[in-house]
């Protein structure tokens, strides 16, 4: 893979150092384009030359017309928003050929994405996660709505991902959130934003099939009908996983104890998985309703939860979310006024063989068994406006009550105490533990109430000034407030730059503050929300009208983060336990090369630590991604991506050395008629030289005993074909 690494560098050299001399399209000029060449016969459209951007507008879209309301709740341009931000288009989706969140948030400067010991996706922002283990501090949201979880305060404690089909847009920020969006926007946010009527226009049915027995059908339908504005989406996916091999796992060291054979390693990697997803979206003048139900089922356990391999461990997981949206932006001569009800409800179970049959020397003939699941209510109520009385302030307020509702608790087990005979539990028999004090957590809840404002000052049209502040009031753990300011300088025409500062909060989850009967993994109801202060200085340069520049710095540093502590000789305990500091930059250079070709590239440096001046092992130190978007004729498209990490260092207790990066290349070939507009096909290749991709398997707790010593297998060559019809 040496000759591909170099062919990124030298790529990344020629894009920045070429004069280019080309220019994009407005959005008025493009559809009318678009308009012109569908009128054409094919005796007149083999005349005119067919551009990249009247398929896909990479380029123009990426840095001309791209908005965001993810830093402010209001519409900006990118390059003027008071934030990092980074914005993935469904265009961009469908040139990448992204066939899931994890594929387009590859993507992004600054974000690793990797997968832990049970095959749930870990996004790593700026180094903010727990190496092997979970995301940390990342608020992901589907439009504007919190989906995290408060059982373990991320995405889901068995995320199985999001329907792709039903994506507008992705907004994305790196850096703080919390002045705007409360818990857990402590590394960054992402907002997923689903498409509307007006994004469909029609239906579209598709299906993919691939490597891996891998399925994947939808259809997506937007019309209008007596005033309503109306989209419906649904999706299907299958997969039976890569199928990596799993050399040795935590039950193998077992065995070295007993004299046993009870370890299921070498085996498979638990990867497969089924997806089904509805979504639905009615909008009628003020009002907007929008409904869905995601269940993932049969999901695999990767090495399992114990990293140790079990005959069958089969994960599910379930969201319903609806809201309702009253938005009024002349509801007075100087109020825009939004008022949200909303609900969502997420389940989680999973059947999993602890530790496999004969385990502990042959002490658990039947296996060491654990069923747990839990369900969770959030319903939240919330009133912002934008006041526009005052000359050259935006000023935005708003206020907001949740309830986070865990109930339905319920675990069966054949290891532990028996809350009904207070003896041991036989190995032989399942007991039902569900609401006694001999399951894994209690059913619990917590409220938030908020308040925010926030003023975006036009000092000039050279300067503006963004303040803001919420203030947070939980039931449980108390009270936080964060502000955050941002200063945006227009330089020249070609040329902005941010001076930017934030404090967001990470809350104790459900998980953290109540845990118990696990030893490994023991609640803490003293704990404290972890808290960050981040600095960023960034730049946005358009150095042509076809290329496109980007660079920022920032620091960080994050108070009481909540770690596993020891306590006595065999238990681990949630505590504020250490301060992490982290610092590093991202560069972006985005390059149209030609008419029929675009480039871009990014490329980020992050350096953590702990409080001990430890290097912190969550992600790579470096990062880079190279993607080029070609044109062949007027109708094929072919779409390369190189992934590229140097990386990971070991944990202070992990004796093995540092895990080897990676370079991957992905292809997409599609042939898609501007013309006709229908018909759409792509065949596409994922790791297209098949590199050996790991990810670091979870450092010992104590002593020098690695559980999963080959760390945890990634995904080998994949293909896949696509087909799409429009109507």
């Amino acid at each position: 893979m040496n000759k591909i690494t170099i062919y990124l560098c030298t790529a990344c050299l020629v894009l920045l150092a070429l004069d280019l001399h080309a220019a994009t399209d407005d959005e008025i000029a493009k559809r009318a384009r678009l308009a012109q060449l569908r009128d054409l016969d094919l005796a007149e459209l083999s005349e005119v030359e067919i551009k990249l951007d009247d398929a896909f507008d990479i380029f123009g879209g990426l840095v001309k017309a791209k908005t965001t309301s993810i830093a402010t709740g209001a519409k900006q341009v990118t390059d003027r928003a008071p934030a990092v931000t980074t914005v993935i288009t469904s265009q961009d989706l469908e040139a990448m050929g992204a066939r899931t969140l994890d594929d387009a948030l590859r993507s992004v400067p600054g974000i690793q994405v990797s997968y832990n010991y049970f095959n749930i996706p870990v996004y790593s922002v700026r180094g903010i996660s727990v190496a092997g283990d979970h995301d940390s501090g990342l608020l992901v949201l589907v439009n504007g709505i919190r989906l995290n979880d408060s059982h373990r305060g991320s995405k889901g404690l068995y995320w199985s991902g999001f329907p792709i089909s039903t994506v507008s847009r992705i907004e994305i920020i790196r850096g703080p959130g919390s002045a705007v969006y409360g818990a857990d926007a402590l590394a960054g946010v992402i907002n997923i934003i689903t498409k509307t009527a007006d994004d469909i226009d029609g239906t579209e049915v598709g299906v993919r099939l691939g490597s891996y027995n891998t399925q994947d059908t939808w259809v997506t339908h937007g019309s209008e009908w007596n005033g309503f504005k109306i989209a419906a989406m649904a999706e299907f996916t299958k997969t039976d996983g890569h199928q990596g091999t799993v050399e040795s796992d935590a039950q193998t060291v077992f065995d070295g104890m007993f004299g046993t054979h009870a370890s299921l390693a070498p085996g498979e990697y638990g990867s497969e998985i089924t997806t089904y997803d509805t979504h639905i979206d009615i909008s009628k003048q003020r009002w907007q309703l929008r409904a869905g139900l995601h269940k993932g089922e049969d999901m695999g356990a990767g090495t399992g939860i114990a990293q140790a391999l079990g005959s069958d461990q089969p994960m599910s997981e379930q969201r319903i979310n609806a809201d309702l949206t009253y938005h009024d932006p002349k509801f007075t001569k100087n109020w825009d006024v939004q008022t949200q009800l909303s609900y969502l409800n997420t389940h989680f179970e999973a059947e999993f063989y602890i530790f496999p049959i004969g385990a502990f020397g042959g002490t658990y003939p039947i296996g060491y068994l654990g069923r747990p699941s839990a369900s969770e209510n959030q319903t939240q109520l919330a009133l912002s406006g934008f006041y526009h009385g005052i000359d050259d302030h935006s000023i935005r307020v708003g206020v907001g009550y949740a309830n986070y509702d865990q109930y339905e608790v319920k675990e069966v087990k054949n290891y532990g105490t028996n809350p009904f005979t207070g003896e041991d539990v036989s190995p032989t028999t399942l007991v039902d533990v569900s609401d006694t004090s001999a399951s894994f957590i209690p059913e619990v809840s917590r409220t938030d109430g908020y308040l925010f404002i926030q003023d975006a000052w036009t000092i000039n049209p050279e300067w503006e000034l963004t303040t803001g502040v919420r203030y947070d009031e939980y039931s449980d753990f108390g009270s936080t407030v964060n502000p955050r300011v941002g200063l945006v300088w227009q330089v020249r025409s070609d040329l902005t730059t941010k001076l930017l500062y934030g404090k967001a909060f990470r809350a104790p989850s459900f998980q953290n503050l109540y845990n118990r009967n696990n030893p490994a993994l023991l609640g803490n109801p003293d704990l404290k929300p972890e808290k960050s202060e981040t600095w960023e200085l960034a730049f946005d340069y358009r150095a042509l009208e076809s290329l496109h520049l980007a660079f920022n710095l920032y620091q960080y540093n994050i108070k009481d983060k909540i770690t596993l502590i020891a306590i006595g000789d065999t238990e681990l305990q949630y505590a504020n336990a250490t301060d992490w500091k982290g610092q590093g930059f991202e560069f972006e250079a985005r390059w149209k090369t030609s008419i029929k070709s675009s480039l871009l590239f990014n490329y980020s440096y992050q350096n953590a630590k702990d409080e001990a001046n430890n290097v912190l092992n969550n992600a790579p130190e470096q990062m880079a991604y190279l993607r080029a978007d070609y044109l062949l004729g007027s109708t094929w498209y072919v779409d390369t991506q190189v992934n590229w990490n140097n990386g990971w260092v070991r944990g202070l207790n992990d004796p093995r050395p540092a895990l080897n990066g990676y370079t991957t290349v992905d292809l997409t070939i599609r042939r898609k008629d501007i013309r006709a507009g229908n018909t759409n096909v792509a065949f596409g290749i994922r790791n297209l030289f098949d590199e050996d991709v790991r990810y670091p398997s979870p450092e010992p707790s104590s002593g020098s005993v690695v559980n999963v010593p080959n760390d945890l297998p990634g995904a080998g060559r994949f293909y896949f074909i696509e087909f799409r019809y429009k109507y």
